[in-house]
């Protein structure tokens, strides 16, 4: 006799299970999440604005300050932009995007 793996089978008994699972999704803006996407895009941009400004012309201390800023707000800025970009082509409707890709807080 030959041994059969029913695993991954499907019969009508797992039509009825998936029949009666189904669920809604709702697909609402997450506030909290998109309010912190865009403070660490606006934040990060201004780190970088004010750490390159400060290492060409040396204000508020030398140039390791500026470079530390500019650094600084580059780790705030990628993440921003990568969740705030999301959260606008989910509310603009394109394809391949949902509110639900934001992670939660």
């Amino acid at each position: 006799m030959a041994y059969v793996d029913h695993a991954f089978s499907i019969s009508d008994d797992d039509d009825i299970l998936m029949d009666s699972s189904s669920f809604t999704v709702h697909n609402r803006p997450p506030i909290r999440e998109i309010g912190l996407a865009v403070s660490l895009l606006v934040f990060g941009t201004l780190g970088i604005i004010f750490g390159v400004f400060m290492a060409v012309e040396r204000v508020g201390g030398d140039t390791a300050h500026g470079i530390f800023f500019a650094i600084l707000g580059s780790i705030l800025f990628i993440p921003g932009f990568y969740y705030t970009r999301i959260a606008y082509y989910a509310y603009k409707g394109y394809k391949g995007f949902s509110f639900s890709n934001i992670p939660p807080v």
